[in-house]
């Protein structure tokens, strides 16, 4: 938890002003249907009946006795719903708008004061979209001076908002254009996560950077759908905007879950409901996909249930975002603040889509600045969640790379060890650090049987001071009393003989229990690549051990050195012995590289 006291005035402050905010906008939003008219020259319908298919919209009219105008709620068990609505004195209407859902078809019908009648079939594709929120508009022709009443016929109809929203008006859609141009913003406003989103993957490669994206891009659609913006680019018939939406809607709570599932830390959710959310998101897809293809399975309650099935999903994410508060989660935080206004617009559509009193409501406009609110909360705990990941990753690799470090080290002398040279090996070579030496201290056994394995090690510490790695020289402790040095420069091989003396000096002067001398032999090679394959660092490495024995073998205490690599010689391995010379001055026998390809060419060799 984040364990304070302010983290839970917090949270409850949250939930209260939650909690307070539905208690004056649902009474607000959900009115009954039996209100007045906003305006003049808007109608609301005050009656209705129901029947069947094939009866005379003329006949249901005139029964004075099948109408109900007692406020009533609307019940879909008739397989054809009748609203009536009175327009004697009302400014004469010029479309009939309604909520946008399944149905299969609206016939109007035109009483005047005289009795005279106009009835008028209106097929699905003459429907239109209107650019306010999820409705549909039919122009009107026949309502006169002299008309009554004017009713509207729905055959199957799948929702009661269908109902509970129908009017007639005479506006035209010209003064939508204000909110246009804000959705059209808000949109636009939705796109931008992409761009950071793409970013984010590309160095994090989480999934929930993609369903993210996936929330992003199905909210951004159902505020096309849902809106009048799908209308300015594309002629979409009413009825398959509405199966879209239904999908779309499915979508984002799909997406919503997975994105949730994938963001919040391991550890700090429980695992029932992580798993829970997978099939949150399951759910949700496969009832918004059989409502939108399925209508009318189950017609009269089937958009009730599609609406209550939902509960146990919002219950369930709510506990999510408990739980994992509760558990110290730092990205629910996020999800907290950003999923806070969708879920009162959830609860919106919860309350007023089960509660027979109240006209069913979509809350759109909540839904829309919602949509907004979430992505942006969301995409900043995406960025802070990047932040938290980089620096973990970061951490990891930067003691990867010490563990890394002190593995190529040797612990005892502090120099890089066998697997440190054949790292940088061909690293150092390629940087014109040409010359190898290997180097072994003499007789160093005897050291550790008369002076015991703690003078030994002090020794050895004193080798390593005394070759001390520098710009032009680099040290490494291949095993034992075995040291090797990588040199570049003119002077490599006196770089290398000055220090192979200087362990002598630096042992007796740092330990002086130590009363023998404690000398080290030496064999030294010129690497040279080979055009095809490169250096061959192992090979090289064998000829210098090779001269090192040999040097031992001939004394110890010395060094031999050759100033090209050739093939191997004869095959008992026996160096040739070279001339010796004073140690200050190297007289080396060059051999061309010309030479190197002849099979019984023999290693040249100088005795220091």
């Amino acid at each position: 938890m984040f364990g304070g006291g302010f983290h839970l005035v917090r949270m409850a402050l949250l939930v209260v002003g939650i909690c307070f905010g539905l208690g004056h906008i649902i009474p607000s939003i959900g009115s009954v249907r039996a209100q007045e008219p906003v305006a003049p020259d808007v109608v609301y319908s005050h009656c209705w009946a129901s029947g069947g298919l094939k009866e005379s919209l003329s006949a249901v009219a005139r029964a004075a006795e099948r109408w109900d105008c007692s406020g009533k709620p609307y019940v879909l068990d008739g397989e054809r719903i009748f609203l009536r609505f009175d327009v004697a004195g009302a400014q004469i209407p010029r479309y009939f708008v309604t909520r946008r859902a399944a149905l299969d078809g609206i016939d109007f019908l035109v009483i005047d004061q005289d009795g005279a009648e106009r009835s008028t079939s209106i097929p699905p594709s003459q429907w239109l979209n209107s650019s306010a929120d999820s409705q549909l508009r039919i122009p009107v022709t026949d309502v006169r001076d002299q008309s009554r009443y004017f009713i509207a016929a729905f055959d199957r109809v799948s929702h009661r908002m269908v109902l509970d929203g129908a009017h007639l008006t005479a506006w035209d859609d010209s003064g939508q254009t204000p909110m246009l141009l804000f959705l059209a913003a808000l949109c636009g406003m939705l796109a931008m996560p992409l761009v950071f989103n793409a970013a984010f993957y590309r160095v994090l490669r989480e999934n929930f950077v993609v369903w993210h994206s996936a929330l992003v891009i199905s909210l951004m659609l159902t505020v096309l759908v849902s809106s009048g913006l799908s209308m300015w680019w594309l002629e979409i018939p009413v009825m398959t905007l509405s199966w879209m939406q239904t999908l779309l809607f499915g979508g984002s709570v799909a997406a919503g879950c997975m994105f949730t599932h994938g963001f919040i830390e391991p550890g700090r959710l429980h695992p029932k409901l992580r798993r829970a959310l997978i099939w949150c998101a399951v759910s949700a897809m496969s009832l918004s996909l059989f409502h939108a293809l399925f209508p009318y399975v189950a017609r009269p309650v089937q958009s009730t249930i599609y609406t209550a099935a939902f509960m146990p999903i919002l219950m369930i994410f709510i506990a999510v975002l408990i739980d994992a508060w509760s558990r110290g989660s730092r990205a629910v935080m996020f999800q907290i603040v950003g999923w806070a206004p969708m879920l009162v617009v959830g609860i919106i559509r919860l309350v007023t889509g089960l509660v027979p009193a109240l006209e069913s409501n979509d809350a759109m406009l909540l839904f829309y600045i919602g949509c907004v609110f979430e992505v942006m909360c969301t995409a900043m705990g995406v960025a802070d969640r990047f932040m938290s990941l980089k620096d973990q990753r970061d951490r990891a690799r930067t003691e990867a790379e010490i563990l890394e470090g002190l593995a190529e080290r040797d612990a005892l002398t502090g120099l890089f060890n066998r697997r440190g040279f054949e790292k940088r090996a061909e690293t150092l070579f390629a940087h014109g650090f040409t010359t190898l030496a290997v180097l072994d201290l003499d007789h160093f056994k005897a050291i550790n049987d008369s002076y015991g394995h703690a003078m030994g090690d002090r020794a050895l510490q004193a080798t390593a001071e005394a070759l001390r790695p520098n710009a032009r020289v680099d040290v490494f402790r291949m095993g034992g009393e075995e040291f090797v040095m990588l040199l570049r420069g003119k002077d490599a091989h006196a770089q290398a003989e000055r220090r192979r003396k200087n362990i002598e000096e630096m042992i007796r002067e740092s330990i002086p229990q130590i009363k023998k001398r404690v000398t080290a032999s030496m064999g030294m090679v010129d690497m040279v690549a080979d055009a095809q394959d490169g250096v061959d660092i192992g090979w090289f490495f064998e000829r210098a051990d090779e001269l090192l024995y040999h040097a031992k073998r001939q004394g110890r205490d010395r060094s031999i050195a050759n100033w090209a690599a050739f093939e191997m010689p004869d095959g008992n391995g026996m160096m040739a012995d070279g001339p010796s010379h004073d140690a200050a001055m190297f007289r080396m026998k060059k051999t061309s590289v010309a030479d190197t390809a002849a099979p019984s060419a023999r290693l040249t060799t100088t005795e220091v």
